[in-house]
């Protein structure tokens, strides 16, 4: 009877409830008809205070940051660098979608405000140039599960803190996992363009002195992301005050060096903020009172116990997790699932030989890969909802894409020294 709740949340989702009002009623149901001990109002009350997290303030920022970055040009000069290195590749658009992801990996830090941000910059232009909505949304959704890998994620922060590892050592170790997602996704989208006949954006691979050029004009807007890397390695500003400065940051850009915006921009910007923030904080707030009656009934506790009794080899072990954490990435957020999970596994992976920090790129990845894979992803949602294209199409073109995030989880997950190699040389 324990489980009924999630076979609930199943069947408000097929009865066509938008994912957040299943979450949370499954949940009111639980509490309200199998634990008396648990006031309704209490559930309700952890609802609103799962909103009330300082380093959910992140969310609104990053997702500021990325509006206003559309509106200063600093996107548009991003993208252009971007359509410099890779235009000129079969499948061109969707290729630059797959690099635009990489570098906004350490302006945004989080997944759902670049699938929410390239959904509006990317999309329209690659329906423009013959590609299908469908892909054009499936492949942004995939694409921005690179951006909590590369530094500075939110993710890798909040795990850090659960399993006591140093954040720099973390950080340097999602270079290469996201390196290999933007690989692995940019192999499947020229299999795809090749096949569709999507030509490149560009008739030429672009001159050194042409990438000169644009890597002159675009430096503003490389800079951006090391820059909040350097202030958060130099102790300057936390990860949420991090947005903040990503927000005055681009602005300033914006007005001084690009001069593209404008006060007429201040309305959409807010409006974009208000919009892209209800749609995935309401999200997250919901997985987070579901994620409260996981953890009530101790479910994670008995599958990680199962797990144990399971196997003692590490290689299966990490395999089941990876299975088990899939799975889990579909239905909860990744900062929630992460402060779930990351406390039970992390022993249990430790005592087996496990490197915490490989580890917690391989929790990271696998959650992010849940995040655009149906039913639940929640990046999956953000993308359809700004895109407005069906669930039914999106779930259609998604698949290679996670089958190519798969095969570098796989490599991830069993070679080490891939993620261990730059915090080894600190």
């Amino acid at each position: 009877m324990i489980y009924l709740p999630v076979l609930l949340l199943f069947l408000l989702y097929f009865l066509g409830v938008p994912i957040a009002y299943a979450l949370l009623g499954a949940s009111i149901f639980y509490f309200t008809f199998f634990d008396a001990g648990m006031p309704p109002d209490l559930v309700l009350q952890k609802f609103i205070t799962s909103a009330a997290s300082f380093p959910l303030l992140a969310i609104p920022f990053f997702v500021m940051a990325g509006s206003v970055m559309n509106y200063s040009g600093i996107s548009k000069k991003l993208m252009q660098m971007a359509e410099v290195l890779t235009g000129h590749l079969i499948g061109g658009l969707a290729q630059v979608n797959v690099v635009l992801s990489t570098f906004m990996g350490g302006v945004s830090g989080s997944a759902n405000a670049d699938a929410a941000m390239q959904s509006k910059i990317m999309v329209p232009q690659m329906e423009k140039r013959g590609y299908s909505k469908e892909f054009s949304a499936a492949i942004t959704a995939a694409s921005s599960a690179i951006s909590p890998v590369i530094p500075p994620g939110i993710v890798m922060i909040i795990y850090a803190l659960i399993a006591q590892v140093s954040i720099a050592e973390l950080f340097l170790a999602g270079y290469a996992p996201g390196l290999m997602m933007a690989g692995a996704l940019m192999i499947t989208v020229w299999l795809i363009s090749r096949k569709r006949k999507y030509k490149p954006s560009r008739d030429k691979r672009a001159t050194l002195k042409e990438i000169g050029h644009q890597f002159k004009d675009s430096i503003w807007s490389l800079a951006l992301p090391f820059g909040i890397i350097l202030g958060l390695r130099f102790g300057l500003f936390t990860p949420t005050e991090a947005g903040a400065m990503a927000v005055l940051a681009s602005v300033l850009i914006g007005i001084f060096v690009y001069r593209e915006l404008k006060f007429k921009h201040i309305k959409p910007i807010l409006l974009d903020t208000i919009y892209g923030t209800g749609t995935v904080v309401l999200i997250i707030v919901s997985a987070s009172v579901f994620g409260y009656y996981l953890n009530w009934e101790r479910i994670p506790q008995a599958l990680t116990a199962f797990l144990l009794d399971f196997t003692s080899n590490k290689y299966t072990m990490l395999g089941l997790i990876n299975i088990f954490l899939l799975c889990i990435g579909m239905f909860i957020e990744g900062g929630a699932a992460l402060i779930i999970i990351a406390p039970l596994l992390v022993p249990v992976v430790v005592a087996l030989g496990v490197d915490p920090v490989h580890f917690g790129m391989i929790m990271i990845v696998n959650i992010m890969i849940g995040g655009v894979t149906p039913p639940f992803g929640s990046m999956m949602f953000t993308t359809c909802s700004v895109t407005k294209v069906p669930l039914g199409d999106f779930m259609k073109e998604i698949w290679p894409f996670i089958i190519a995030l798969l095969f570098a989880l796989i490599a991830i997950t069993y070679a080490p020294a891939i993620v261990l190699f730059l915090p080894s040389l600190i």
